[in-house]
Formats: C-alpha cells, structure tokens, sequence
C-alpha cells in the first residue's frame, strides 16, 4: 500500500477508509476513533508516559515495545489497561517475548525454571559512546545512540528486568553474570554452584556472551523425576537434571503485527508486568560525572543500565534509569558508581516523573 502523509485527523481518517499507510508527525492522532491498536516503538519512556495512556483512555490496545518504559512504568500502564478494559501487552519479536513463549512452554511441561535469558547480539563494550559508532550505525541504518544501548549492554539489562517482572524470575546478582557460555554450555553453566554452575539460586534471568546462541533466547529447566529424566536423554535433549531450550532466532519489529492480531482478535496479550516488579532497571556512571550536568538519553555518553533486585534498589535508594534523561548531577560521581537519589536528580516536571510516582504510591505506599 502506497503511504500518504496525514497531519490533520480528516487526512488521516480518510487514509485508513482507503486502505492507505499514513505516515504523521501529529502524536495526537493515536486519538483517532478508525485506530485499535497502539503500538509504541520509540524506546524513550518518555513518550510513553506523555501518550501511551492517552491512547489506552481513548479506547485503544497497547503494543509495546518501548521496553525502557515497560520496566520504569509498566506496571501503572497495566493497572490503567485493566480499569480501562483495555489490553496492555509487551510486543512480540523481542528478546522479553520470545524468551516469555519458551518459559510458558516449559512450565506447562511442569519443568522448573532455572534461568532464562538472552545471547548478547552486539560485542560488550561498557564504555561505548555514539561518536565511536557512527559509521557502524550508518552502514547498518540504525540511530548511532540506540546502536550504543545495544553494545553498552542498557538493552540486555533492560530486557532481562522485563522478563523478571512478568514472571517473578530474579537477577542473581547485580548486573547478572553474564558468563562467556556457548550454546552447548548453558546448562552446564547457568545452574546452581552446588552443581558446578555460577548461580547461587535457582529462578533467574541472566544473559551470556558465549558463541552460538545470539541472536537466540534461551531457558534452562530442571527435570526432577527419573522417567522424565529418562526420556529427555533418549530424545537427546541433553544429559539431566538440567536441560536448554533455545530459540534461535527473535525477529524484532517482523513479529510485532501478531501481538496486535491477538489482541485485537481474541483480546490476548503475549507478555505483562505482574503486579509487584522483582526487579529494577538502575545505572552506574559511564564516565565521571561534574555537579550540574545534565544528563543524557539511555545509550550516550553519561551511563549505562544496570539491574538489581526491586530490594537491592530501593535500600540503595537507586534511581530507575528510565527516569535520568533530563535529570541534574546532584554531586560529583565516579565512572562506575551506581546512580541513586543522593548523587542524582530526574527532572520532577515531567509526565514520566509523575506517573513513575504513581506506581511507587500503588506499590510501596511512597
């Protein structure tokens, strides 16, 4: 279908009737009555808070796929879907919900979950900025600083927080592990250290950079009975009590229209925060930080992503790293230290600010 520009609500209803694409840079049409569905794709919480809830207030579902909004504010966005009798649902495509589709299979199969995770896609580098990788972003047509939330590992730490909180699944420690284990190796390495493994618990999410398993998402489970047992080595699944399953593939943006047909058709999301998060995406400084500055977008310069456990956050009084773009430098921080309440500042006018502390009233009572 050819697309046509629409920046008045007539255009762009008359675009829809015809069966036309309509491109607009008029936020205010996700309003429009001929929409069902919503889906957000920016990556900035920001917009999320400014119109997602808008949309769901005017009737529409939400796709999202802003996954640094769905782990600063998704919990609030869900509880508002449901008293608008609206759907609220993570997109398919990403790494969360692809993984989500194999812990739903295992746990069917009544596997205990050990851990679930992702292969990390682009070479870790922590103190990645976008002016080192321009040329890379252009020749693969990607904004230099969404390249760079990618390689500074802000996206598997984000990711990994949206899948603990729609399944209770932890980070084992700060950060996670992030081992070097090849795809034969999981579930060799992503298992309890009683069993020769590196996690101290079972009922994780974590992340490796090893060879064979990015772009693919992974769940390690543990079968406990001899028959199962039995039967899984037989079909050469691998040698138990723990097991990999492996999805080799998440196919991004490719895969999201089938999030917004199973809402729209049979009103079922594939992913949603459950109603108390377990985990918190925070942030440790990428360099060092002056009093004053102002911080930057997710993916730039200042900092990168970090995930903690909901306690070990709120007892370090970590701020979500959701809310920092915008935010002020309250004192001088050195490069790696973890950003909380008493070296840095969000900006408390925006609309993020307000929700975000909407769902800590609803949480936590503060």
């Amino acid at each position: 279908a050819m697309a046509r520009e629409a920046d008045t609500p007539s255009k762009l209803s008359q675009a829809i009737e015809s069966g036309k694409i309509a491109i607009t840079s008029n936020e205010m049409l996700v309003t429009n009555p001929l929409i069902d569905v919503v889906i957000d794709a920016t990556g900035k919480p920001g917009v999320a808070a400014d119109f997602d809830l808008m949309a769901m207030q005017h009737g529409k579902h939400l796709v999202m796929m802003n996954v640094e909004a769905d782990v600063t504010i998704g919990c609030y966005l869900k509880q508002q879907a449901d008293r608008l009798g609206v759907v609220y649902s993570v997109g398919a495509g990403d790494e969360p919900s692809s993984c989500m589709e194999l812990i739903e299979f295992a746990s069917a199969l009544g596997y205990t979950i050990v851990c679930a995770g992702k292969g990390k896609n682009n070479p870790l580098n922590h103190d990645a900025v976008p002016d080192d990788y321009r040329a890379e972003a252009l020749r693969r047509n990607m904004n230099p600083r969404m390249l760079v939330e990618f390689v500074d590992g802000s996206k598997t730490m984000v990711e990994m927080c949206a899948i603990a909180n729609a399944t209770g699944l932890v980070p084992d420690i700060a950060g996670m592990h992030g081992p070097k284990a090849d795809r034969d190796e999981l579930a060799t390495v992503l298992i309890p250290r009683a069993d020769g493994g590196i996690l101290s618990r079972k009922g994780v999410v974590d992340y490796t950079i090893g060879k064979g398993v990015a772009p693919g998402v992974f769940v390690i489970v543990e079968a406990t009975h001899p028959r199962i047992i039995e039967r899984m080595d037989d079909l050469h699944i691998g040698h138990g009590p723990y097991y990999s399953f492996f999805r080799p593939y998440h196919l991004t943006s490719l895969e999201v229209p089938l999030t917004a047909a199973r809402i729209a058709l049979h009103g079922k999301p594939d992913m949603v925060p459950l109603p108390r998060p377990v985990a918190e995406v925070c942030a440790v400084a990428k360099r060092d930080l002056a009093a004053g500055e102002t911080f930057e977008a997710i993916g730039e310069t200042c900092y990168r992503s970090w995930t903690m456990t909901v306690e070990e956050a709120r007892a370090n009084r970590a701020v979500p790293v959701g809310l920092l773009e915008g935010g002020k430098v309250l004192k001088p921080v050195s490069k790696g230290e973890l950003l909380t309440s008493a070296n840095a500042a969000p900006d408390p006018r925006t609309r993020l600010f307000a929700l975000r502390r909407l769902q800590d009233e609803m949480l936590y009572g503060d």
